[in-house]
């Protein structure tokens, strides 16, 4: 493969359809290399009859190269040995690096996604079966208290377990507890454990490991997705080995709905953590899949024989980070993953599409806390209006008086929404910036230093604990008032036991925001999943992700 990136990095600076006048110095400067490494890679291209290389000697004379071979062929070469020897970060740079047109482009990728879908073989008499799917996000870590994108957590919630789980026909079902009990004051709930789960590692789950497990997470410093709901944990006890009792500060009626949640999982108790602990890379729970492998691109998960609800059908899943597409295409509005179980089937038309009534919403708020001109509700309004389709662009020769530069904060997987807000509020004579940084980063001060900021709602099953966050967030930007009144409203959400009525309180905060020009919803989409005909068992859990564990291919 080396050979071939060398050829292509001549090509790119000497290429061309005749012949080329060239010193040894030149070359020997494109490969950075010696001369005597220089001739000895062009004697092998030339061997290999990709260029013909006639030599001239004499200070100053120039040597003649033709290439014979197309660039593009070996640029394809290239990837399917790296894909053939599983150098996945290889083939990934080798994609983005030498495709220069797009159908090499179409071609790369369609071969890479050639590599993806179901494979079986047979290995000791058994049939194994496995299932290779691309991901868009690259995986950091898989430990539940430091997971910030939808990729971990689709990972995390094959590997580990929550004491309930949710279902889309029976609500809230059991987890790792069989059952639970409440108290009359709603603050005091009693998990009761199955007996004799397995870790991967073998141990055996009891009621101090979920102990430790929600006592990292009220005890943690991290900037964490639905803190405000395990913050008010009082006490966590573990009553005899497979019995936990759980107090909280007031009732709330989404603790259970969290308790559902991945940020939930239980983790043995004897784990190493920490963000860039190796708990993060090499996880152990209690799910269908345990993982073997995490390296560069490639996540490794085979399944785990005794798991309690029952061993999955899929033996192995090999998930690998493919990054490119992601400007054609956003990485929330689609599942985290299509499944493709037939990658030769090259017409997508023969592709099922499932959406697993999930939805990406995406909208902007604006920053009223920060003393600036947002704080002019007329000005917002205005700004926001900028963003309709309908709105004609501004007349140039207008003598507006515009404030100067507005900052759009947001993270990278929502980037091209912020350079969309950018592109129309420029239309219309406002001056803009765009500040992407890392979703940890994003959790801090920077969006109190911007005007306008850029968010994603995923409506799924969680979608009242994500609204919950999510009001509790904006209120941070928005001025004393306001924010008194989105908190009052949460709270008397938080002890709602009527669904229909929790549901009412959130909408009564989005019309008051819209109203008053803190908030513009952007667009709404469905998550879909793209599958052949021949993938059985597509079912989908809680946040809208295939279930693994229940995919299966029919012998053929």
């Amino acid at each position: 493969m080396k050979l071939h990136s060398q050829f292509l990095k001549l090509h790119s600076h000497h290429g061309g359809p005749a012949e080329i006048p060239v010193t040894l110095d030149e070359l020997a400067h494109t490969l950075g290399c010696t001369h005597r490494n220089a001739l000895h890679i062009i004697n092998k291209m030339a061997g290999l009859a990709w260029i013909t290389w006639t030599p001239s000697r004499g200070r100053g004379k120039r040597s003649k190269l033709t290439f014979l071979a197309d660039a593009e062929e070996i640029a394809l070469e290239s990837m399917k040995q790296a894909i053939s020897s599983r150098d996945f970060g290889s083939a990934i740079e080798g994609i983005r690096g030498h495709a220069r047109s797009s159908s090499l482009q179409n071609t790369l990728e369609g071969w890479l996604l050639a590599y993806f879908g179901h494979h079986s073989e047979i290995r000791s008499n058994k049939q194994i079966d496995t299932l290779r799917l691309p991901v868009n996000q690259k995986l950091h870590t898989f430990d539940p208290l430091y997971m910030n994108l939808l990729a971990e957590s689709f990972v995390s919630s094959h590997v580990f377990d929550g004491l309930v789980g949710r279902s889309s026909e029976r609500g809230i079902v059991p987890g790792l507890a069989h059952a639970w009990d409440v108290d009359g004051s709603r603050t005091g709930w009693t998990f009761h454990l199955r007996k004799e789960v397995l870790f991967h590692h073998g141990k055996v789950l009891s009621a101090e490991d979920v102990v430790y497990s929600l006592q990292r997470l009220i005890q943690t410093s991290q900037r964490t997705l639905y803190s405000s709901i395990f913050k008010e944990i009082t006490g966590v006890e573990a009553l005899n080995s497979t019995t936990v009792r759980i107090v909280l500060r007031k009732p709330n009626e989404l603790f259970l709905p969290f308790l559902c949640t991945s940020r939930a999982a239980i983790v043995p108790r004897d784990m190493e953590s920490g963000p860039g602990g190796a708990f993060g890379r090499r996880p152990v729970g209690t799910g269908p899949f345990k993982l073997v492998e995490i390296s560069g691109e490639l996540c490794v998960l085979e399944v785990f024989p005794y798991y309690y609800q029952g061993r999955a059908h899929l033996d192995r899943v090999e998930i690998l980070h493919v990054p490119f597409g992601i400007e054609q295409a956003q990485p929330d509005t689609a599942s985290a993953f299509h499944v493709i179980p037939n990658p030769s089937t090259a017409d997508a038309s023969s592709w099922s599409r499932i959406h697993s009534e999930s939805y990406v919403r995406k909208f902007v708020t604006c920053n009223t806390k920060k003393n600036g001109p947002l704080s002019d509700p007329l000005l917002r309004a205005d700004i926001l209006s900028c963003l309709s389709e309908a709105a004609p662009p501004i007349d140039p020769g207008t003598p507006e008086m515009l404030p100067g530069p507005l900052q759009i904060a947001t993270i990278p997987q929502y980037l091209g929404d912020a350079e969309y807000i950018a592109s129309r509020l420029i239309r219309h004579g406002y001056a803009c910036s765009v500040l992407s940084v890392s979703p940890e980063e994003f959790k801090g001060p920077v969006r109190l230093q911007s005007d306008l900021i850029v968010f994603s709602l995923l409506r799924d099953q969680d979608e009242e604990l994500r609204l919950f966050d999510l009001y509790q967030t904006l209120a941070q930007h928005v001025e004393p008032g306001i924010r008194a009144g989105i908190e009052g409203m949460l709270n008397l959400i938080a002890g709602q036991p009527d669904p229909g009525a929790r549901g009412e309180g959130f909408k009564r905060i989005e019309d008051k925001l819209t109203r008053d020009h803190q908030l513009h919803i952007l667009y709404e989409k469905p998550v879909q999943t793209a599958y052949l005909p021949s993938v059985r068992g597509v079912t989908f859990n809680s946040q809208g992700w295939v279930d693994l564990r229940h995919l299966w291919f029919p012998r053929v």
